[in-house]
């Protein structure tokens, strides 16, 4: 009966792990309530813990555009929260920390250049 238990627990902690809640392209581009002075893209795909990506920041004006940025970083063990890094061609960086709230990512800017807004909410394109 233990080694049964042991098993259920074991299989439960392994699926919960691998639930990739941040993987998919995100963006601000369906806001409603917010003024639209840029559209923030954000492409992740999860593996585990770790996470990888592209980002661009897209606007009519010019000192505002990104380019294509890299993403890389880490969700934390209980897989609702997530550090992330920015990193442009230029060697230009910021960092971050993405919260999964209700089918949506809130995104909070912690250090670095001004690449990005410091707070966004995102919903989920596909």
């Amino acid at each position: 009966m233990r080694i049964f238990v042991l098993m259920l627990l074991l299989i439960s902690l392994k699926s919960y792990s691998q639930h990739n809640q941040f993987t998919g392209t995100w963006s601000n581009e369906n806001c409603k309530d917010c003024k639209k002075e840029y559209i923030f893209t954000i492409k992740i795909a999860q593996s585990y813990y770790q996470l990888f990506g592209i980002a661009e920041i897209s606007s009519d004006k010019k000192e505002v555009n990104s380019g294509i940025m890299d993403v890389s970083g880490y969700v934390y063990r209980l897989g609702d929260k997530a550090h992330i890094e920015f990193k442009t061609k230029d060697g230009r960086s910021a960092s971050g920390v993405l919260y999964v709230n209700e089918g949506a990512l809130q995104f909070s800017k912690r250090s670095g250049n001004n690449l990005i807004p410091n707070e966004i909410i995102l919903d989920k394109l596909y």
